[in-house]
């Protein structure tokens, strides 16, 4: 990958395979390799509220491994209270969740740094609303994808699928990682190779199961192809 992409879509091949913990580690990558990166979180489901408005974990945590420090409205334009799959708790909020909301977001972003990561919500497929899937926002904004595979039994079925349907909607999938979800994992090397093996695209990294590392330290895992 050129040094001159300035934009990546983080996708996972579910929800829980920990893409806020790779995409924050991304953040804290770029950064080391002196790039300025905001990171956001279009959509987000399961808020708290707080003395500011609705706020949400994930997408705190990008914001705090962001440099600069970027606005939370546009980290996140639509903060979501129930922890259900984004359509229904829109829904269930009375709000229309709307594409240009999001695009204007991400312009606002993207000239505070040198790259904009946007962590999208759950796996691939996984709709935005009735008519938007994530796919939209990714073909609008011309967004690079990374693929957040868990390790886990079935992991190699989801991620092979995942990948297929990324390109097949016409995305530029360029890298996966692996992030080890599960330390009860059998014969997690070896599931690795293979899995690494049937990849369209290279490895970018292999996240330990380490729940109290920090994201800066996990980001040593990662190699991005500047």
């Amino acid at each position: 990958m050129e040094r001159a992409v300035d934009r990546l879509f983080v996708t996972g091949t579910d929800t829980g395979v920990g893409k806020t913990v790779v995409s924050a580690a991304l953040l804290h990558a770029f950064r080391a390799h002196g790039r300025r990166a905001v990171g956001m979180k279009p959509v987000a489901s399961g808020c708290e509220r707080a003395p500011e408005g609705w706020r949400n974990e994930d997408a705190l945590a990008l914001q705090a491994a962001s440099d600069p420090w970027p606005p939370y409205d546009d980290v996140n334009p639509y903060a979501l209270p129930a922890p259900l799959t984004p359509e229904i708790a829109a829904r269930d909020a009375g709000v229309d969740v709307q594409l240009g909301v999001l695009v204007s977001a991400f312009e606002r972003l993207h000239p505070l740094a040198d790259m904009v990561l946007v962590e999208g919500v759950g796996g691939w497929a996984a709709p935005l609303t009735a008519t938007l899937d994530q796919r939209h926002l990714v073909q609008e904004l011309r967004l690079p994808v990374v693929l957040v595979v868990g390790m886990r039994l079935g992991c190699i079925n989801h991620a092979r699928l995942s990948a297929r349907a990324i390109q097949e909607d016409g995305a530029r999938l360029v890298g996966w990682i692996a992030n080890e979800v599960d330390p009860a994992m059998a014969r997690r090397d070896e599931n690795f190779a293979l899995l690494s093996a049937r990849m369209p695209v290279p490895c970018w990294g292999r996240l330990p199961h380490a729940p109290d590392i920090d994201a800066g330290q996990l980001s040593r895992h990662i190699a991005i192809p500047l």
